[in-house]
């Protein structure tokens, strides 16, 4: 970097050019999530650091002043700051800007780097996001602003910050889920985003489980049909002892009126499929009540239920797994009268202001509409009210009763209530469930104070337990994900990731075929296709990040292979997130990387690194020794190192035994395996190979029969897939 002697800068306006965006969707060279990368051509601000330009700082911090506090390279809080005033690049300044940008709109950032390339004046950057949208939007919203502090213009954050909420309200998962998906991460449990809603996949494979928001794929169907008619759930509870309230379907006004009649008021009338409280009026003491009831009922649903009005709060128990996991009270929505205001403002001031309801995702309690909500229509006609009314000063008045989950009080369930809360799941057949009771005190059994189950609902909301307005936060999400998974399972099956440039395809084949003879079905993506046991699926180069996504994705696959090129670790990132083996071939140049201005071998060696950065604790590192940039990579894994070089004596090699650990080596025409001082195993090239294997080169069978060695497969089993390998040819099931 170079800075100018002259103290005045040029004539404006100044631009920072952006050549290239990048979104790396799995484990990269820059981190282990997805981030989104941007060239930046700084132009003639490369001679212009923050320190240089005048006023710059100040109006940047006047602008987005929470930037100053981040910690940036000095690691204490408002390093940054420093940096600033000390004089750092436009690249660096943006970086944090973004990411503050992110963290304003509520989505967690944190990460972001910038680096110089060979060519001067152009920077690549990244920051971490989840989804392509919304970094794209913060990366304008981010560029933006920088152009106008530079330029000495005007610039207001907060329309900026909206744009950049409402992509994270489209783009990315729900909060519900992105607990569940953050609890499954605290166990390292993998996840796949299968759509742009909340459909997300935990674990890979074989081994996986889907979750729809708080709906997994061992919720029943037939539950569900069930639990959404009030009715028959009901039925089904009553005949196996739960308390319910006595109630009928009716489907005219007079029936409705008639079954009140004979149940005794006050009544519920509400319909008999619906949820959030739509529809619903309660504690209704007159026939003309009864009869609005009917009417607001019936717009939700042609079946109406009326039933007896059960006393006291309502309840949501959440019930994950046959346990009950969460319990939050109910509050009815008031307001109360100032003589000046009418019902919709009051509505608007004392509820709707309250920062828990929003018509977004993130908010636990929806705003309430008086002029679109029946139930609010409902109950102001009842207090001879309407939205324009204006109530005396003082004067409460009821807006709706229930659907405000809002206390946490997990710990003052009675077990008699949380069996019979666990017991209604069970008897609807739900594995998640949201149990509505109606007590007066949720400490007591049901039965003393006429309590009783209201409704049992599918795909309950979480919001109420992850951000309630008393209490503490419950661990639902944890909850589910154990449901799911239990101690012990984290829903990974072996994976297998082959990183260079020679070698790499045959030596994914092989290792499958090693480990399928094992009884693994086993999936690979590499340049030859994709494939799934003995099947094809598809021809062509598959060594990618979709490709890969799709064996994942495959609950046919037992086990996978991957084969990753530096271009794809560079431009795409790794298809899963951590694996059990990690080969990496040499760190030879491979036609591309020119282009992408990684010229030099360090370049190589933070680009294939990526393979070795990701291998689980308890796996291995299969590294060639013969390549001094790979053989560095050893310090990097997590898990164990084999090394193999074609000469037994390598210095490396000798090392590595002596500290008691793994080798491969040639020794007179044998293929030797060894383990500190003791030789495991010897191959006899010339004898024990089949011709497809002999075909190959001597470095691809000793990497492969290192990841086998790695995997723990058997020496028998070993010299088996070798003298039969290339003897069965995949069967093509799909050409794409």
């Amino acid at each position: 970097m170079s800075t100018a002697n002259s103290a005045v800068m040029p004539p404006g306006p100044f631009e920072i050019r952006v050549p290239r965006i990048t979104f790396l969707r799995g484990p990269n060279m820059w981190t282990y999530t997805p981030v989104l990368e941007a060239w930046l051509d700084l132009g003639v601000l490369e001679e212009w650091p923050s320190n240089r330009q005048p006023g710059f700082i100040d109006r940047l911090l006047s602008v987005l002043p929470q930037v100053a506090a981040h910690h940036c390279s000095p690691g204490v809080p408002y390093g940054f700051e420093q940096r600033l005033r000390d004089g750092t690049w436009m690249g660096h300044v943006l970086e944090h800007v973004i990411i503050e940008l992110l963290e304003l709109s509520g989505l967690e950032a944190g990460f972001g780097q910038t680096r110089e390339t060979t060519r001067p004046g152009t920077y690549r950057m990244v920051f971490r996001v989840p989804d392509e949208t919304v970094g794209k939007t913060a990366f304008d919203a981010g560029l933006k602003l920088m152009h106008a502090v530079i330029n000495q213009q005007p610039f207001e954050v907060e329309p900026e910050l909206a744009k950049i909420r409402k992509a994270i309200d489209e783009y990315y998962l729900g909060p519900s889920t992105a607990h569940i998906v953050a609890s499954a991460k605290k166990r390292k449990i993998p996840h796949i985003r299968l759509n742009q809603g909340n459909l997300v996949q935990l674990g890979y494979g074989a081994l996986q489980n889907r979750i729809w928001t708080a709906e997994t794929d061992l919720t029943s169907a037939i539950a569900e049909g069930i639990a959404g008619n009030k009715d028959l759930t009901k039925a089904l509870l009553k005949s196996c002892g739960v308390p319910v309230p006595n109630g009928e379907v009716v489907h005219s006004v007079e029936a409705a009126w008639e079954v009140a009649e004979d149940i005794g008021l006050p009544v519920v009338v509400k319909p008999r499929d619906g949820n959030r409280g739509r529809g619903v009026m309660l504690n209704l003491r007159t026939r003309e009540e009864v009869e609005s009831a009917y009417a607001i009922a019936r717009a939700e649903d042609p079946d109406v239920i009326v039933e007896r009005y059960i006393e006291g709060d309502e309840h949501r128990v959440l019930v994950v797994g046959g346990k009950v996991i969460a319990v939050a009270r109910g509050e009815s929505a008031w307001v109360t009268g100032d003589g000046r205001s009418t019902v919709a403002e009051l509505i608007e001031q004392q509820i709707n202001s309250d920062p828990r309801r929003g018509s977004a995702d993130i908010h636990p309690l929806e705003k309430l509409n008086p002029i679109t909500n029946s139930v609010i229509q409902g109950n102001l006609q009842r207090q001879r009210l309407t939205t324009e009314s204006v109530p005396a000063a003082e004067q409460r008045v009821l807006i709706t009763a229930n659907g405000n989950h809002a206390a946490e009080c997990s710990d003052l369930i009675h077990p008699d209530n949380a069996f019979t809360c666990a017991l209604a799941a069970q008897i609807i057949g739900l594995d998640i469930a949201g149990i509505d009771i109606v007590c007066k005190d949720i400490a007591q059994p049901l039965e003393p104070q006429r309590g009783a189950v209201v409704e049992v609902n599918a795909g309950p909301g979480l919001l109420m337990h992850l951000k309630p307005a008393q209490g503490e936060v419950r661990p639902v999400g944890d909850a589910i994900v154990s449901h799911l998974f239990p101690e012990g399972q984290r829903g990974r099956i072996p994976i297998i990731g082959v990183a260079g440039s020679e070698g790499t395809t045959p030596i994914a084949r092989l290792v499958a075929w090693l480990m399928q003879l094992s009884g693994a079905r086993v999936g690979v993506a590499c340049r030859e296709g994709l494939f799934v046991g003995a099947r094809q699926l598809e021809r062509g180069d598959c060594a990618h990040w979709e490709p890969g996504q799709r064996l994942l994705i495959n609950r046919n696959v037992e086990a996978a292979v991957f084969e990753n090129d530096p271009m794809s670790l560079l431009t795409e990132g790794l298809a899963y997130d951590r694996c059990w083996v990690g080969i990496v071939t040499d760190s030879k140049p491979v036609p591309g990387l020119d282009e992408e201005l990684m010229t030099e071998p360090e370049h190589r060696y933070k680009i294939l690194r990526t393979q070795i950065d990701v291998i689980l604790e308890t796996g291995a590192a299969v590294l060639n020794a013969d390549d001094e940039t790979v053989l560095d990579m050893a310090k990097l894994s997590d898990g164990d190192v084999l090394l193999y070089a074609r000469d037994g004596k390598h210095p490396a090699l000798v090392a590595h035994r002596e500290a008691g650990r793994r080798v491969l080596y040639l020794e007179d025409g044998f293929l030797v395996r060894a383990h500190g001082n003791s030789v495991a195993d010897k191959i006899n090239l010339s004898r024990d190979l089949s011709p497809a294997a002999a075909a190959l080169s001597h470095e691809v069978l000793m990497a492969a029969m290192g990841a086998a060695w790695a995997l723990g497969l058997e020496a028998q089993l070993i010299r088996t897939g070798l003298d039969t390998y290339g003897t069965v040819q995949p069967q093509t099931l799909v050409i794409a």
